[in-house]
C-alpha cells in the first residue's frame, strides 16, 4: 500500500467519523469538534490527491490546505463564540428545540 492511498485512506476515515459525530451530537461544541475532524479529513485527501506522475508533488493542494487552516482556525473562533453566547442567552450549550 503507498503513502499516498493510506493519506487518502485516513482522510476519508476522519472526514466519516466526523461526519458520523455532527449527525449524532447536540452539543454544539462537539460539533464544531466534528467539523474540524472533518477539516483534517479532506484536508489529508488534498495531500493524498498532490501526486504527480513525476517525483516532485503538486504545489497547488498543498497551498490550498495551508490556506485552508487559516480558514478552519476562523471558524472555529467564529463557532465558539457563538456557542459562548448561545450559552449566556439560553443556559446550555444546545440549540433550543422548535415547539410547533
Amino acid at each position: 500500500m503507498s503513502q499516498y492511498l493510506w493519506y487518502a485512506l485516513v482522510g476519508t476515515g476522519l472526514f466519516s467519523i466526523g461526519l458520523l459525530g455532527l449527525i449524532l451530537q447536540r452539543h454544539l461544541l462537539r460539533r464544531v469538534l466534528a467539523l474540524n475532524v472533518m477539516g483534517t479529513g479532506v484536508f489529508l485527501i488534498f495531500v493524498a490527491l498532490a501526486r504527480r506522475a513525476g517525483t516532485l508533488p503538486d504545489p497547488v493542494p498543498h497551498a490550498m490546505v495551508l490556506t485552508g487552516l487559516v480558514v478552519s482556525v476562523s471558524a472555529t473562533a467564529l463557532g465558539l463564540v457563538l456557542i459562548g453566547r448561545v450559552q449566556r442567552l439560553h443556559g446550555r450549550p444546545e440549540l433550543p428545540e422548535d415547539e410547533s
